[in-house]
């Protein structure tokens, strides 16, 4: 599905982040993207979302370079980006509102999608009920904590029907038992749907239990990349395991290798 070919990038002024980075990502894969602070993390998944662009080299997605966002592609931040003046529901629904006056130009909505209001009314509701949070669609997001806001954001998304989500250290804002929840949440979403994701994360126990292959990378002017393939992504009950725990080592020492 996505086929990162020589990509360079470099802020001006600056060495660059990535040079001739080549990747290939399955569709239906579950990735994950660790590395220390400043190597780069973000940035790529910017690049991905189409948010920016490269100085050399091509990303393809399902056929098509990446020059701008495409509308298939979800993106969920750390920081929810919720409306503060919009209910639960209207920021649920904010992406669809927004295709239904543009239309299916291509750009905002996928060409062939076909736009119909009681349809997408249906959409949110089973979104927000799917993540537990029907009961509060008529709150604002002031009046929610963390974890419902989050889930907020992330239906927001969901409800766009990507065939790629992008989430940028979605959970690392949350307290322990919350961010839990919502990882196995995820992981019970991405068993369903076999959807393409790939999630940014410092944490290296949630890159193991998030990721069926993770992406390290190192720091430094000579920038290391591995790949390494995680049998353990999300096998709950496996998460207090021996092996867990081991898996969880062996990327640990990886990172300081690379670094």
């Amino acid at each position: 599905m996505i086929e990162v070919i020589s990509a360079r990038f470099a802020y001006s002024g600056q060495q660059p982040l990535f040079e001739n980075l080549n990747l290939r990502i399955g569709r239906g894969e579950s990735w994950a993207v660790i590395g220390p602070s400043g190597c780069g993390k973000t940035t790529f998944l910017y690049l991905l979302a189409g948010l920016r662009c490269l100085s050399g080299g091509t990303i393809i997605i399902s056929g098509e370079p990446i020059t701008r966002p495409r509308p298939r592609t979800g993106l969920v931040l750390q920081d929810h980006g919720l409306l503060p003046w919009a209910t639960i529901r209207d920021n649920a629904r904010l992406g669809l509102t927004i295709r239904e006056l543009y239309g299916p130009d291509g750009r905002h909505a996928p060409a062939d999608m076909n736009i119909d209001k009681s349809g997408a009314d249906r959409q949110v509701d089973y979104w927000l009920q799917w993540l537990g949070i029907e009961h509060l669609q008529d709150k604002y997001p002031a009046q929610l904590s963390r974890g419902q806001r989050q889930r907020a954001a992330i239906a927001r998304t969901l409800v766009l029907e990507p065939d790629l989500l992008l989430m940028d250290e979605p959970f690392s804002a949350l307290d322990a038992p919350i961010r839990v929840d919502l990882q196995n949440v995820m992981t019970k979403f991405h068993r369903q749907s076999n959807l393409t994701s790939i999630t940014v994360t410092h944490d290296i126990e949630e890159a193991v239990f998030l990721g069926r292959k993770i992406l390290a990378m190192g720091a430094g002017a000579e920038k290391k990349f591995c790949t390494i393939e995680n049998d353990l992504a999300g096998q709950i009950e496996e998460r207090t395991g021996q092996a867990f725990r081991k898996q969880c080592e062996t990327l640990r020492d990886l990172l300081e290798r690379l670094s």
